[in-house]
């Protein structure tokens, strides 16, 4: 009878219960959100794209697979703002992820209220990130995010203070996790358990945990006060480097010349080799005459001309000058790497 009556609360508090998953598409919070589903309750997703997101994204596929509404949000000069003094510092390379962290669930917590959703899921594994999920970041993020008891870690939470939906009964403990460490392997024989078939496989989905990047980074940052969206896809685009107060850009590839002319301000100089294989070459800041000739010289080390001195045109559209120029011989000196 008290059995009878226990399910019958339950189901009525579930009956309406709602809870927002912050979801990556990554293996972990995909399994996050699938377990608190399970239990009844209507899961809604949350995914954050930041400007140095990795291109790969699953949560799309992912949260079909599941069954779970998702939205996508980007963050833009706020979140930029935030990574050039971060509270808690940066991890191997820029990435202040304690700091990014509290940031995205900062907006979940607003998300969350605007749609009923009385607590917030998240797939961080104890153990598994050095920087943001040991103990200790684990509860810096919790209380500085302003979540206390209402974040949830289901892969780990037997590990983890009882939340306030455990307390509650709005889930149940019992079939919750306690995944410790960096291994994968519980997470991968869960997801073939749960029927997760959608997922990466395990990477850092941030462009700013890869040290070439970061490094162009921090001279982004250093050089302009105001950064732009298309500064910061400049980085994921070709050779960069830094003359003076000059930058210069240098594609690889047919896709990267497409890219460069694609975001290339109304000021940047382009350069290229006429007759030949070229990459494109993009000059920003004050056209001085020796970063003119530099950018130049870049471009023609990087074509396929091999003559002593090589033709190169440049300017900004129309009517382009002409330069003849040796390709540089000391284009590592002012890359950035």
């Amino acid at each position: 009878m008290f059995r009878k009556i226990a399910l019958i609360k339950r189901v009525l508090i579930l009956f309406d219960m709602k809870a927002l998953a912050m979801f990556s598409g990554g293996l972990d919070s995909a399994i996050a959100a699938k377990l608190i589903k399970a239990q009844g309750v209507d899961v809604i997703a949350v995914k954050f794209i930041s400007p140095f997101s990795c291109e790969t994204d699953y949560s799309e596929k992912s949260a079909k697979n599941i069954g779970i509404p998702l939205k996508r949000i980007e963050l833009g000069s706020e979140y930029v703002g935030m990574l050039r003094k971060p509270k808690h510092g940066y991890g191997a390379g820029f990435n202040p992820c304690i700091d990014c962290k509290i940031f995205m669930l900062k907006k979940a917590k607003n998300y969350a209220k605007r749609n009923g959703a009385k607590f917030i899921i998240t797939g961080e594994v104890l153990g598994e990130r050095p920087m943001s999920q040991n103990m200790r970041a684990l509860r810096i993020i919790e209380r500085e995010s302003g979540l206390e008891g209402k974040l949830l870690r289901p892969l780990s939470a037997k590990l983890l203070p009882k939340t306030e939906a455990e307390k509650r009964g709005w889930i149940n403990r019992e079939v919750l996790l306690s995944i410790n460490g960096r291994s994968r392997k519980t997470q991968i024989n869960l997801a073939k358990r749960l029927g997760i078939r959608e997922y990466p496989t395990p990477a850092g989905g941030c462009l700013l945990t890869y040290k070439e990047y970061s490094r162009k980074v921090r001279d982004l940052f250093k050089h302009k006060k105001k950064v732009s969206k298309e500064d910061i896809l400049f980085l994921r685009t070709g050779r960069h480097f830094r003359f003076g107060r000059n930058k210069i850009i240098v594609g690889r590839s047919k896709e990267d010349n497409r890219q460069l002319l694609k975001l290339k301000g109304t000021g940047d100089y382009v350069f290229y080799v006429p007759g030949y294989g070229s990459p494109i070459g993009i000059l920003q800041g004050v056209k001085i005459r020796k970063a003119v000739e530099f950018a130049a010289s870049l471009v023609a080390k990087y074509s396929d001309a091999k003559q002593k001195e090589i033709l190169v045109k440049y300017g900004k559209h129309g009517s382009l000058k002409r330069m003849h120029i040796r390709p540089a011989e000391n284009a590592g000196k002012y890359m950035i790497v």
